[in-house]
């Protein structure tokens, strides 16, 4: 178990490092540079002083130089400061992350919950008008992007309802009635493509465990329906299941960016946004190790799931 744990660890530690450096560098070949948009609007500004400008942020140097000195920094600790406004990189992060967290956990517990549920249901009513309806549903709810999802429940409530989210975020404990009004509507535009993708996988795993000879021998034995479907189906679909609700965080990672943005929620996918605009090259790179090293974690965790489920893949993993 620990030789298959490291094994998954040193692929993610890979994965880190090729996104770091894949993101330094494309950032700096993005036209328009930091100190071209912060003198855009300055009169009279020589081009010695905008070289000058570029060397105190350390632009000057080869870009594999300026790549090893943010990685020898980052490895004591120090993401550097804002470019804008000098703020310590980790500071911002840290202030960033909480509302984030909170956003994507509740999209990953509506669309991993409501997505098995779904599928359960879709499962058991094989055929019916109803299994139909939520197959519809769940091929729409894959095909329209998050977002859309979002500006679609954004533009209906605002015209049907005469609603929309308040424009001051404030926390859980300072006002939770205005928060709840403020995250729940882009959780929801989150999860929908993992509630989408999961109940279909939940309804074609247990389709293919309820049609197993395993199955029939359980009902044969006189075993209640409630505990064929959750205790014996259900568990022999969870790897599949788990696989995926595994992979649709990353797009709700990734989602994030555009919905905190809509619904003014002052988390990581705004800060990233800002700083993308704004060639804030220390905020990007640290924000998007940041997601990067969270949706690793998130992946390491399902493998090792796998290990504990289904002992087999650990074995079969450790022979190779």
């Amino acid at each position: 178990m620990i030789r298959y744990a490291l094994r998954r660890l040193a692929y993610g530690v890979i994965v880190l490092v090729l996104v770091t450096v894949f993101v330094f560098v494309v950032m700096r070949l993005v036209p328009g540079d930091v100190v071209t948009l912060q003198l855009q609007d300055a009169a009279g500004v020589t081009t010695e002083e905008a070289d000058e400008l570029r060397g105190e942020f350390g632009l000057d140097a080869p870009v594999h130089a300026q790549l090893w000195d943010w990685v020898r920094d980052a490895a004591r600790g120090d993401l550097g400061n804002s470019f804008w406004t000098d703020e310590p990189v980790t500071d911002m992060i840290m202030r960033r992350v909480p509302p984030t967290l909170v956003l994507g956990a509740m999209a990953i517990a509506f669309g991993a919950i409501g997505g098995v549920l779904v599928g359960i249901v879709s499962a058991v009513r094989r055929g019916g008008g109803l299994d139909h309806s939520l197959r519809f549903l769940a091929v729409l709810g894959l095909s329209v992007p998050n977002y859309v999802v979002g500006l679609l429940l954004l533009t209906t409530l605002a015209m049907w309802f005469q609603w929309s989210p308040p424009l001051v975020y404030r926390g859980p404990f300072d006002d939770f009635g205005s928060w709840a009004q403020q995250v729940v509507i882009p959780a929801f535009a989150l999860g929908t493509g993992a509630l989408a993708g999961t109940s279909r996988m939940t309804r074609s795993s247990m389709l293919e465990a309820l049609g197993a000879d395993f199955i029939r021998t359980v009902r044969a034995k006189g075993v209640r329906e409630r505990v064929v479907l959750f205790k014996h189906a259900l568990r022999s679909s969870v790897i599949s299941v788990l696989t995926l609700i595994g992979v649709s965080i990353g797009t709700i990672l990734g989602g994030t960016v555009i919905l905190e943005r809509m619904f003014g929620i002052p988390g990581m996918g705004s800060l990233i946004y800002d700083a993308v605009l704004d060639r804030d090259y220390p905020v990007v790179v640290a924000c998007t190790v940041f997601y990067a090293g969270l949706f690793v974690s998130v992946i390491v965790i399902v493998d090792l799931l796998y290990a504990v489920i289904d002992p087999r893949i650990r074995t079969g993993g450790e022979a190779r």
